[in-house]
């Protein structure tokens, strides 16, 4: 992916998590996320994900 792919997968996501609503967005995003993990296929490399997406947070 380069970066204008990046930028539209940003900005599709954030139109779906504003269409799940803040009732729904964690939901929305653990599904999405094991939809994607599903994907990927290889549960090592999605813990390795996981970790990287939990850094930097604050």
């Amino acid at each position: 992916m380069d970066a204008n792919d990046i930028e539209a997968l940003w900005a599709a996501l954030a139109e779906a998590v504003d269409q799940a609503g803040p009732e729904r967005e964690a939901l929305f995003l653990a599904k999405l996320a094991l939809l994607l993990g599903r994907e990927v296929g290889d549960l090592d490399r999605v813990r390795a994900l996981l970790a990287v997406a939990l850094r930097d947070l604050d």
